[in-house]
Formats: C-alpha cells, structure tokens, sequence
C-alpha cells in the first residue's frame, strides 16, 4: 500500500469512527510531542516568562511599595502594597503563559510548520489537537503559579493557608485565556494580524486593577474594565489571598469556565472547518 493510500486510509477511518471526526481520545500524542519539544527548543523562553512578573513585584512591590505603605485590600483590612499586587501579577503571569503558548506557538504550528494538517491526516480529530494544545498551555501556567507562589511564600506575603488555592485558580485562569486564545489564533494569518494580540493584552495588563483599586476610575470605565476577563482572574487570586470571600466569588469562576467552553468548542469548529473540509 502507498504512503498516500495509508494516509487517506487513515483519514476515512477518523471520520467513520464512533466521535466522528472530532475526537480519537489520543490527546496525550499532542501533549508527548509538546512536551519533547520543549524541552530541547523552548525551556528557555519558558523560563523568562516566570521571571517577568516577579521582576514587577520587586519593583513595583517592594519599591514603590515603600512610598505608598499599606492598602485596603479584599474585605477592608489592610495590606501591604506588595501583597496587593502579587496575586495579581500572578493572574497576568497565569495569562501571558497561557496566550504565548495557546497563540505564538500555534500560529507558527498552523500556518508555518503544517503541523496540525499532519497530525489531522492520522486517527487524531481536532478535539484531541484543542485539548492536547491546552494542556501545554495549562501545564505552562501551573509551572508559573507554583514558582511565583513560592517566591510570595518567600517574601512573607503569604499569611494564610487559603492562599495555596492560589495555584488551581491559576491554572484555571490559564484554561480559560489558552482556549480563547488557541480558536482566535485560527482566523489569523499574518505576523501583523498576531500584533493585534498584544494590542489586546497590554491594556488588559494596565488596567485591570493591577496596580490600583478599580474604584479610581470614572463609572463607565468601571464597567469595561469589569468586562474583561484578566479583571476576574486578579480579584479572584486577590480574594484568595488572603481568604476573604463574597459573593463575586462564583461569578468570577462562572466567567472562566464560560470562557473555557467557549475557548474549546471555538477550537475545535475552527480547526474542524480548517482541516477536515
């Protein structure tokens, strides 16, 4: 049998299957193929995304933390600036881990590499790509979390056991934006559309109430900034923190597992109509 009739082979057997063309449960190839490629390619560019965000805390925490002393944080009692910040760096951090991962890496995959054609020509269906792909990203996220975790532990800006939930809400925060990010990636096709990405972020970045109390900006502003889904992640992280609850609380989880399904099923249309015509 020809190396074309196997393939087309292969590529008929997928759609005739009992998920259809969809999914083969073979997830774990994209993730073993992920994972070897990271190690011998891409540790290095993981590796300085982990120090970004804790740069910022010493900088921002510790520096400037000094001018402006203690803060209200979640529930009225006062913190330092530095444990204001830090779980909200650690949401940013949980974000552009997740977005480089799910965007960058998947647009150079898809349109560059061919990869995902190649991986759709085998038993594999685009749900087993989608979720293979997320989960680097959320692997990705969780390395974060817990390195940025510990060096908060370190700097003595951990104060209650609450805050190791600190770490599954990262990686949820991650689930979320490595979806979104990953279908939004498939309707992109130049290095300039990709710049559009980092047009989103940085704002999001700023203005989150990262830094500041979102109470210092005018009403309108409150309510775009509420609408953007970084601002969940951080108010969730900084209610974590220190174990202060509300009931904002499962509405800023209810938003990511929204995002997360609409993240998957986005993916897995795109990369279905891309792939599978």
């Amino acid at each position: 049998m020809s190396a074309g009739a196997s393939v087309k082979g292969a590529a008929e057997a997928a759609r005739n299957r009992t998920f259809g063309p969809l999914y083969s449960r073979n997830a774990k190839a994209v993730i073993s193929r992920g994972l070897l490629a990271t190690r011998s390619t891409n540790w290095l560019v993981m590796l300085s995304g982990f120090f970004e965000p804790v740069l910022f805390l010493v900088s921002m925490g510790v520096g400037l933390g000094a001018i402006v002393g203690s803060v209200q944080g979640p529930g009225g009692g006062e913190i330092s600036y530095a444990a204001y910040i830090a779980p909200a760096l650690l949401a940013v951090s949980a974000m552009n881990g997740a977005v480089y991962d799910s965007t960058w890496n998947v647009f150079f995959k898809m349109n560059f590499a061919k990869l995902y054609q190649g991986m759709l020509y085998t038993s594999l269906g685009p749900l087993d790509v989608a979720l293979g792909e997320i989960f680097l990203a959320l692997l990705r996220g969780l390395l974060y979390a817990l390195g940025f975790t510990a060096v908060m532990g370190v700097m003595g800006l951990i104060t209650t056991p609450w805050a190791l939930l600190m770490i599954p809400a990262s990686v949820l925060i991650a689930f979320g934006f490595a979806g979104i990010g990953m279908g939004i990636t498939s309707f992109l096709k130049t290095f300039q559309q990709m710049d559009w990405i980092n047009f989103i972020m940085l704002p999001m970045f700023l203005f989150s109430a990262t830094f500041y109390p979102l109470s210092v900006y005018p009403q309108a502003i409150q309510w775009l900034i509420q609408a953007m889904p970084l601002w969940h992640g951080v108010e969730l992280l900084r209610q974590i923190s220190v174990g202060t609850f509300t009931a904002a609380t499962p509405i800023h989880i209810g938003y990511y597992l929204v995002m997360t399904a609409a993240g998957m099923l986005l993916t897995t249309v795109r990369l279905r109509h891309l792939f599978l015509k």
